[in-house]
């Protein structure tokens, strides 16, 4: 059974005469969806190229659903050129959270399309994308939890954003799983796989039910930026890291063929002064290690300064924080 909100966009969208299949991925293809939690993940295959009118069309088309039956299901779409299916790297027009993007179709959503996926109208997914398998899909995990969830580790005020967190665990989880088994796992299948404490995935299981439940922001975003970075760290080298020998890698002593050994034993003295000195060059940024926790607390202070600042209370005493 389809939610009215794709039912109606698969209407209108044919309507319009621009796609050939529109295929549901995510949870709804897992059977994993939750009413009210989950995302409407949809795949559109566009016959000829997303140009500037059809985009437009297609954004009246969203804002109109998001102002009726789409307006609490976060339905979301990737529209794929026909003539750039097969290319992952390609970048589509993707609505999402109210927003015209453009963003590739991911190799984990496309594992979702072929292994779980069906056809709301068109062609089913495994007449439109090819076959993966056990291989190809921990690739395709760990091209994502290498690539933005690495990039979120760099950023940690980021994780103080609940949503980011509960994302954050049981995405890792995921990826854990598929770069171990080849095999997807289901949003609720990673909650009880997530790392963290017991009292966390309690909230976590409550939150992937609708419930109402809020966990302690500082605690909660270290143990999920801890995680990720644990995630990402075992999944590189998994992957294998770059030698150190490698061109444009500097070898170290110890290491590496005898010549390079030797080369570097006998710099003379004024090599040697000179590396110190630019080692010491006060032009040269250097590196200070913060620890999470004082960024995520100077962070959290600096929100709460900004809320009573545009509240009008910052004569006022400081108002409880719900989230602790």
């Amino acid at each position: 059974m389809q939610p009215p909100a794709v039912v109606e966009f698969g209407e209108r969208l044919a309507e319009l005469g621009l796609v050939r299949d529109l295929l549901v991925a995510g949870s709804l293809a897992t059977g994993d969806y939750v009413p009210g939690v989950s995302d409407l993940d949809l795949v559109a295959v566009v016959t000829g190229p997303v140009d500037s009118p059809r985009r437009a069309a297609l954004v009246a088309l969203h804002r109109h659903l998001d102002q009726g039956q789409a307006g609490d299901t976060q339905l979301g779409c990737v529209y794929v050129s026909d003539a750039h299916l097969l290319d992952a790297q390609a970048l589509h027009a993707t609505w999402t959270h109210g927003v015209m993007v453009d963003r590739i179709l991911s190799g984990v959503a496309r594992a979702e399309l072929v292994r779980h996926g069906f056809a709301v109208f068109g062609r089913a997914p495994l007449q439109v994308l090819p076959q993966m398998s056990d291989e190809d899909v921990r690739e395709a995990a760990r091209a994502e939890v290498l690539g933005y969830w690495r990039w979120a580790t760099r950023r940690p005020w980021m994780w103080l954003d609940p949503a980011i967190v509960d994302l954050g665990l049981t995405s890792m989880a995921r990826g854990r799983h598929t770069l171990a088994t080849g095999e997807l796992l289901t949003k609720t299948q990673a909650v009880e796989k997530a790392s963290g404490p017991a009292w966390l995935r309690d909230q976590l299981r409550a939150r992937r039910r609708g419930e109402d439940v809020r966990s302690p922001r500082l605690r909660t975003a270290v143990y999920a930026w801890r995680d990720a970075r644990r995630t990402t760290a075992n999944a590189q080298k998994a992957k294998g890291s770059p030698s150190r020998s490698s061109p444009g890698s500097r070898p170290t002593t110890g290491t590496g063929s005898a010549a390079s050994r030797t080369a570097i034993g006998t710099r003379s003295p004024a090599d040697r002064n000179a590396s110190r000195s630019r080692s010491t060059c006060p032009n040269r940024p250097v590196r200070f290690e913060v620890p999470l926790s004082d960024v995520i607390r100077h962070t959290a202070r600096r929100d709460r300064t900004q809320d009573r600042l545009r509240q009008g209370l910052h004569d006022q005493p400081r108002p409880h924080c719900p989230a602790r």
